[in-house]
């Protein structure tokens, strides 16, 4: 499986570029939604990303290595394609991913409750009480 599509990574471009700005407009940095949900399927890793930088190959966004402490950073693409799990697997990509809000409440449900995966439940249950809820709603 392609880990990101050309629409994924313009979009990826598109969010870098918008922080980028704002940071150098001294202007508040945006929250984006997650763009892609990448897991391992024979372990706990999940990563949600939200930038690409111009290298296209380091993103940023949301990484849960399993052990009950996600936290914002960067990792490397080229490091998600070259893993070799066993049976012939490899990290894949969510494609019925829903990004429901922006990474800031992924970020802080996801400490919360321990991993991106208890987050996710955690919003979905949310949205499906209150369906017109908007984000940020703290």
């Amino acid at each position: 499986m392609t880990l990101l599509e050309l629409e994924h990574i313009e979009t990826l471009r598109a969010n870098a570029l918008a922080h980028q700005a704002a940071q150098a407009e001294g202007t508040d940095e945006p929250d984006h939604r997650p763009v892609v949900k990448l897991f391992n399927p024979v372990g706990a890793a999940t990563w949600l990303v939200t930038e690409m930088d111009e290298d296209g190959d380091t993103l940023f966004g949301l990484a849960d290595l399993g052990f009950g402490c996600p936290e914002l950073g960067s990792f490397s693409l080229a490091e998600f394609q070259s893993v070799r799990l066993p049976f012939g697997m490899t990290i894949e990509r969510d494609i019925g991913f829903a990004p429901m809000a922006p990474i800031s409440f992924w970020s802080r449900y996801a400490r919360l409750t321990g991993s991106i995966i208890n987050a996710e439940a955690t919003l979905r249950e949310i949205i499906r009480k209150s369906p017109n809820a908007q984000f940020p709603f703290f």
